[in-house]
């Protein structure tokens, strides 16, 4: 599993352009974004330090996702959700990021509630919520970049 913004966070160049849209889209990615990734970042990372390759025992696991992963998961979507955007365009793209981010909640409690059980197929359907989750994040990355293109906004990947 990969955070939507692990490898560089994307940065926005021109600013005071005039334009509401152009504007209000450097502010979400430029001021918005930006401590998001960084709490997503570092949540991802805490479970994926108990999983795959780093997994040792379903108690490792579990004391992680409970005490960790799930409140600070929910925190960061507490802290997306309170977001304000004015822009539909804008607001319509970053509605599709919280419910991707949500979908990955679901999959966290799901992963808890196997755990709890020892219910193999539960684990199997967090997987696909995992899966479905990462796909819907990528499309949110496509379209903010498309909006971003079609606004004549540049990319730069943050050094």
């Amino acid at each position: 599993m990969k955070s939507l913004f692990r490898g560089g966070l994307l940065i926005f160049l021109l600013v005071g352009c005039g334009n509401p849209m152009k504007e209000e889209l450097l502010s979400y990615i430029n001021e918005d974004l930006p401590p998001l990734a960084e709490k997503e970042s570092e949540v991802i990372a805490r479970y994926e330090s108990v999983t795959g390759d780093n997994y040792t025992n379903d108690e490792v696991m579990y004391a992680a996702l409970v005490d960790e992963v799930q409140p600070k998961y929910q925190s960061f979507i507490t802290d997306l959700e309170a977001v304000e955007i004015e822009e539909k365009e804008i607001k319509t793209i970053h509605e599709d990021f919280i419910e991707a981010a949500n979908l990955q909640h679901s999959a966290f409690l799901t992963v808890i509630s196997a755990i709890e059980e020892q219910d193999r197929e539960k684990i199997d359907e967090a997987n696909q919520k995992l899966s479905k989750a990462r796909k819907m994040m990528r499309q949110y990355q496509v379209d903010l970049k498309t909006l971003a293109e079609e606004n004549e906004i540049e990319w730069e990947k943050e050094k």
